[in-house]
């Protein structure tokens, strides 16, 4: 299980055993590298931890436990955790500010406690099977274990192609389960209790910040100042990503500006240049004077790399997105670099994203549905679908129509989306297609989620359902933890610190959003900060070329083979003819491509590697252990 691991801990392992209970975990060594090796023990040894990720608030904590009695052997953040267990028990997680994937055996209470953080950027899963519970970072490490073998869910698929990801705890492979952001997990092996501790939240009744502009601006910068110096504690150098949007220009010339002169940063450039962004990142890197490295992808290298990507995920995609992610993440491990600041998060706090003033507008126009110059607003967000200068193209009039007056229902500002995304079910087969039932879809997530949304204002609404289905399942998991672990690189998100939320949940929406303005109150804290053409430039979604990538000549053999009828037939989720006429229909249209056609043949494509990898060929695959290892026995 450890082994299947190794790309999240390179350096050292540690392992566990007693009568009931085992743990190991492979390391990625960042804080006290001499004496923090795991698993760590309380002072009695009647404790035990083994932990993936990083405490950034353990000094200030390990003092105040240290005020209160507690004794320490290392220096690291991990027996903070233990001691801060030890001290509040299972409230020990509302006094972390970080990452984490905790597991704690209790040997008194023959306890085992597990603990995923607040908004999911470590992940944890956990099986119940043949009287045991199997946990891991990820699930490869669950099959590895052996009792329980990968197995493709039709409602797991149908899940992915509607809301983009898994309603937790569900996965897309049978009984194997997510535990979600913000919970614990607390077992005695008889009796299984999962409970929340922390969700996002927002004011009912429109109970905002009543505060000048000037005050919330000076509050977040202070607040995003220290979210920034505390993650960059660690014994090894810390890096910082440049995409050229504001969000990470913020945090990379913060870094730079307060804390670390010699700063190095990274990006990803394209081949392609509908989808490239380097001169802001050379503009911005050459501003605040970094050491800049970047890698260009093109339509081969996404491709070539596209089936170690689906390994790392776990999951099928719609994108290919986290392709050059994965890549970006080599190029930063053969820099010698283990932790990289990122700017993610900014966009879901602070109402950054087009689905955020899509929802504005459309309730907008519904107020008035027949009229003319309404939808005409959208032609800010898209300037193509304009037909003439004061027409809109009937086509996304239409779109954007669809469920234009159920503003009561609280998935409104999604489901535009999710129902667009639901159409490649055409390319299943006939089972699959009948998985896709919305309304029992929609009561699975109605569960999920809390019942108190309803009473929040819109904006807030979409905010909730982007952060927690979209940004933790796909875009902190599938771009974010596992491209960057896929090559022992740590991402930490300043965003994303717990105190942002708290502070941009408060905010009233004319700040997040003003007019059309995204990020309004973000952009003016940092205005005199960042050039006037970063701040200013209208938002660019971070995308990467799809249907040339899988269909062209040069697509790897693996690829070909995974989209050839033999194998579609074989596996049996797809309907064979169904993507041989999408393929044809893709190749035919080349630079005309429907964004729902490209999204089906990475839908087929992920799909097939999912199965390739996990089903097909597992029991081949090969994994390690570092060379450094520590065993403890309690038997």
């Amino acid at each position: 299980m450890v082994g299947s691991l190794y790309h999240r801990g390179p350096d050292e392992s540690g392992f566990l055993y007693g009568k009931r209970c085992a743990m190991g975990m492979s390391r990625l060594s960042i804080i006290d590298l001499n004496s923090g090796s795991q698993p760590i023990h309380n002072e009695n040894k009647s404790l035990w931890i083994v932990f993936n990720g990083e405490i950034f608030n353990y000094p200030e904590l390990g003092a105040e436990l240290k005020a209160k009695g507690h004794r320490f052997y290392t220096s690291s953040d991990t027996e903070v955790i233990l001691h801060c267990y030890e001290e509040y028990g299972l409230d020990f997680v509302g006094h972390l500010n970080g990452q984490f994937a905790i597991a704690i055996w209790d040997t008194k209470k023959q306890q085992l406690v597990l603990a995923r953080d607040r908004v999911g950027i470590r992940p944890l899963f956990y099986a119940q099977v043949g009287g045991k519970l199997i946990f891991a970072s990820e699930m490869k490490a669950i099959f590895a274990e052996g009792t329980l073998r990968a197995q493709i869910t039709e409602k797991g698929l149908a899940d992915i192609f509607t809301f983009w990801v898994n309603i937790p705890p569900q996965t897309i492979f049978k009984d194997v389960n997510e535990l979600p952001p913000g919970h614990l997990l607390v077992t005695d092996g008889k009796n299984l209790n999962i409970q929340r501790y922390w969700s996002y939240s927002f004011p009912e009744n429109g109970d905002f910040f009543d505060k000048p502009e000037k005050v919330l601006k000076e509050e977040l910068r202070a607040i995003l100042y220290d979210a920034v110096k505390i993650r960059l504690r660690a014994d090894v150098p810390v890096a910082s990503y440049l995409s050229g949007g504001i969000d990470s220009s913020v945090i990379s010339t913060l870094v730079k500006k307060y804390h670390n002169n010699d700063l190095i940063t990274f990006s990803v450039t394209f081949k392609d240049k509908h989808f490239d962004e380097r001169s802001f990142q050379e503009q911005m890197a050459q501003k605040i004077g970094t050491h800049h490295h970047s890698i260009e992808v093109d339509d081969s290298k996404i491709a070539g790399d596209f089936s170690e990507v689906i390994w790392f995920a776990e999951k099928p995609l719609m994108r290919t997105a986290p392709s050059p992610l994965f890549a970006l993440s080599s190029l930063v491990r053969q820099n010698n670099i283990k932790v990289v600041l990122t700017g993610e998060g900014a966009d879901e706090m602070f109402g950054g994203y087009n689905i955020f003033k899509e929802n504005k507008v459309r309730r907008f126009w519904a107020r008035e549905p027949q009229s003319q110059w309404r939808p005409l607003l959208f032609s800010r967000l898209y300037a193509y679908i304009l037909k003439s200068e004061n027409t809109i193209n009937p086509f996304w009039q239409a779109f954007f129509k669809k469920h234009l007056t159920e503003t009561d229902n609280p998935y409104y500002s999604h489901l535009l989306r999710w129902k667009n995304t639901a159409h490649i079910r055409m390319i299943f087969n006939d089972s699959i297609k009948q998985a896709f039932r919305f309304e029992e879809q929609q009561q699975r997530l109605k569960k999920f989620l809390l019942p108190q949304m309803t009473d929040w204002h819109p904006l807030n609404r979409a905010q909730y359902l982007e952060t927690s289905l979209f940004m933790n399942g796909y875009l902190l998991s599938s771009q974010g933890d596992r491209m960057m672990m896929g090559h022992s690189v740590e991402g930490r998100f300043p965003f994303l610190d717990h105190r942002i939320i708290e502070f941009s949940a408060q905010l009233p929406p004319s700040l997040k959003i003003k007019a059309l303005n995204e990020k309004y109150l973000l952009k003016e804290a940092y205005r005199r900060l960042i050039p006037a053409e970063i701040v200013n430039r209208s938002k660019q979604p971070y995308r990467a070329p799809i249907a040339s990538v899988f269909l062209g000549q040069n697509s790897p053999s693996l690829i070909k083979e995974m989209l050839s009828e033999e194998s579609i037939k074989k596996y049996g989720y797809f309907n064979p003819h169904a993507v041989k006429q999408l393929k044809s229909k893709l190749i035919r249209t080349e630079t005309n491509t429907a964004a729902r056609d490209e999204m089906a043949i990475v839908a087929c494509v992920s799909t097939q590697l999912l199965h390739y990898h996990f089903i097909e060929h597992f029991s081949e695959k090969k994994f390690r252990l570092p060379k450094k290892q520590t065993v403890v026995n309690l038997v």
